[in-house]
């Protein structure tokens, strides 16, 4: 005895089946953007000097050299955790004065070496670049990019 199937029933499983898996993936888009908000992005901390720096990055085209969570040219060092690298965690203002002062001290002048543009960054513009990079350096971006082992 085997059951026909009728156009109604593959109708209204077709229907059916549609409107679960919509709703499970609106549950999951709600979820995702609920964590990226609550808990891996720092938005209490999006200063109008980030969001500055930010326009700094963008104009200037870091991303043509470097990368920030991975996205990027791969030419220059990741970004996205420079902060925590210069021990910006014990001592912030340390951390973003030596951000000044690389920027202030490049190009190297070094032949055959590669080398960062000199952009003639104003001290807003330098202080504004390094609030940006402090600010990424708190995002929790659960372990991306994943770095090579040493």
């Amino acid at each position: 005895m085997s059951e026909i199937l009728t156009k109604s029933t593959a109708r209204n499983i077709f229907y059916g089946g549609s409107a679960f898996f919509f709703a499970i993936f609106l549950a999951l888009t709600a979820h995702s953007y609920l964590y990226m908000v609550n808990k891996s992005t720092d938005s209490a901390g999006l200063t109008d000097s980030v969001e500055r720096g930010k326009r700094v990055w963008e104009r200037n085209a870091c991303f043509d050299c470097h990368t920030i969570y991975g996205e990027g040219a791969r030419f220059a060092p990741e970004v996205g955790d420079v902060f925590k690298r210069w021990n910006g965690e014990t001592d912030p203002a340390g951390a973003k004065q030596m951000i000044k002062d690389w920027m202030k001290s490049q190009p190297s002048g070094t032949p055959g070496r590669r080398q960062m543009p000199h952009f003639d960054l104003s001290d807003q513009q330098l202080d504004d670049l390094a609030d940006f990079l402090a600010w990424a350096s708190r995002t929790n971006t659960q372990g991306w990019p994943p770095r090579k082992s040493k």
